[in-house]
């Protein structure tokens, strides 16, 4: 087990200068690139939800594309407007567009946490079936992907200029608690094949405790 954790390493550190650090360029469609390439290519064979590990097979009605970091606050930070008034926004369309961003959630959860800001809760939060807690607009994924969460947030703060959507200590605790996993290593050099862009904080953790 262990040797087959480094030699995934160890490819994927070998796959990484292939793929350039910095903003998704490729990609300005959310619509079209949420249907051809995150439905369409990452997830045709099916997968995993991100925050529930509840398997499907296809999008269906109960599944759907996620933003980590939430649209409604890259949407407040860039002041274009209502969703309607944003999408006609070009800076907005490349950032909604990148695929780093994006993961499966099902549709009940994305209903819950798709506005709210990351915290590490206290122990009175309510808890759901799924490791998920929440309290007022803040919300704590289950440790497993905690790490996951804050090397995303911290690769759309540093990329797009974007504000923290959780305190910067909270996010480098989790990302130290939670280090890259095998799961992650292969969503993260798949998207970087497909957008041509990678998230340097993936490739190197460290980089976060310096941002």
């Amino acid at each position: 087990m262990k040797n087959t954790k480094l030699t995934t390493l160890f490819l994927t550190l070998l796959l990484l200068p292939l793929f350039v650090t910095g903003q998704n360029t490729r990609f300005s469609d959310p619509d079209t690139v949420a249907r051809d390439q995150f439905w369409g290519t990452l997830h045709a064979g099916g997968g995993t939800s991100f925050f529930c590990e509840t398997p499907f097979t296809s999008k269906g009605f109960t599944m759907t594309e996620g933003h980590i970091y939430p649209l409604a606050i890259v949407r407040s930070s860039l002041g274009c407007g209502t969703s309607r008034q944003c999408d006609q926004d070009n800076r907005y369309r490349q950032i909604a567009s990148d695929l780093h961003n994006m993961v499966p959630v099902t549709s009940r959860v994305e209903m819950r946490r798709r506005n709210a800001r990351y915290e590490q809760l206290g122990a009175g939060a309510r808890e759901d079936e799924c490791g998920n807690r929440e309290s007022a607009q803040f919300f704590e994924p289950p440790h497993r992907v905690k790490g996951d969460v804050a090397r995303t947030v911290a690769y759309m703060v540093d990329t797009y200029n974007l504000p923290w959507v959780g305190t910067s200590m909270v996010m480098k605790t989790w990302s130290r608690t939670d280090p890259p996993d095998d799961n992650e290593l292969t969503r993260h050099r798949q998207v970087s094949k497909l957008q041509g862009n990678q998230n340097p904080f993936v490739a190197d953790p460290n980089r976060l405790e310096n941002l």
